[in-house]
């Protein structure tokens, strides 16, 4: 019997339905759901730091799609063992609709696919990714719902009465545990730290001048304690290691020293400068081609600190 204020794992049949010929999966309903939320909370940011509306949608053409494959591929080579191996069928590599899209692997082609993005659209990077940083949080509590109807991305067994029930026949629930045993919900610990750090980005920001990156930096910091920790109570099957670490610690620990790096370089480098959103030789564009009235525009520093 599960503790009765344990969290149920929600129908099987819930994870995908039909719609005409198509079958449409509630992981990716998810993923759809947060970057639509990224999409509009970096618009309306950047947009009031200067920039011209629209002009998200056109980074992100080049953001998301590199993110995905980012995604799916650093999940791939990071479980190697779940997709190759004698009879494997080698068109899972391409599932993305069973789970199994690793964020640090988003945020890499993502990354690559933002400087791309923002080098096309005369926007400067780290305004772009200053204006993402908690958007990117709300996108990723809202994916992780995905992994709660995938019946997926649970921890250590726990007594707690907040456990999650996980039914015995999963492939995913450890052997030798009886059925009735509750997991931590790692899914929900990850949206609630998630949710926690749009918060303190957004009081740092009314406190702080977290221009130049370090809003990104904050996110990257924040994120990465969080999931390091997360990562260190799982049990559903994680990621290939070094050294007996899992991938995804490694790159946790990455994250974290990144944002540390970055938040006392762009320190040091404009202590109190706020950055022009556009690149130089990118001026903002006028009333007859998507502009941004001047009442909206962010005061700049001199042009020495622009570059």
């Amino acid at each position: 019997m599960f503790h009765p204020f344990s969290i149920p794992s929600p129908d099987p049949a819930w994870a995908k339905f039909q719609l005409g010929p198509l079958t449409i999966h509630t992981y990716a309903l998810c993923i759809l759901a947060g970057i639509i939320a990224a999409v509009l909370i970096t618009s309306s940011r950047l947009h009031r730091r200067g920039a011209p509306r629209g002009v998200v949608i056109d980074i992100l053409i080049w953001a998301v799609p590199l993110g995905l494959v980012g995604a799916r591929f650093y999940h791939v080579f990071t479980h190697t063992g779940d997709y190759f191996y004698p009879g494997a069928n080698l068109w899972n590599v391409f599932a993305i609709w069973d789970g199994g899209n690793a964020l640090y692997g988003s945020l890499l082609g993502g990354a690559v696919g933002a400087l791309i993005g923002c080098r096309r659209a005369g926007i400067r990077f780290w305004s772009f990714a200053d204006a993402l940083a908690p958007g990117l949080l709300v996108a990723q509590s809202l994916g992780r719902f995905g992994n709660y109807f995938n019946h997926e991305l649970f921890g250590l067994p726990t007594t707690l009465p907040w456990g999650l029930q996980i039914e015995s026949t999963n492939p995913k629930f450890p052997p030798g545990l009886p059925a009735g045993t509750l997991f931590h919900p790692l899914f929900l610990y990850e949206i609630l730290w998630n949710l926690t750090g749009v918060a303190i980005i957004l009081i740092l920001e009314r406190r702080l001048n977290l221009r130049w990156g370090r809003a990104f930096a904050t996110y990257l910091i924040w994120y990465g304690i969080g999931r390091s920790w997360l990562e260190a109570i799982r049990i559903d099957p994680t990621s290939d290691g070094f050294l007996g670490i899992p991938a995804n610690d490694w790159a946790s620990f990455t994250a974290i020293a990144a944002g540390i790096v970055l938040l006392v370089i762009q320190t040091r480098r404009h202590p109190d400068t706020e950055p022009d959103p556009y690149l130089p030789g990118h001026p903002p564009r006028t009333a007859n081609n998507s502009s941004v009235r001047e009442s909206d525009r962010v005061p700049t520093s001199e042009s020495g600190n622009r570059a």
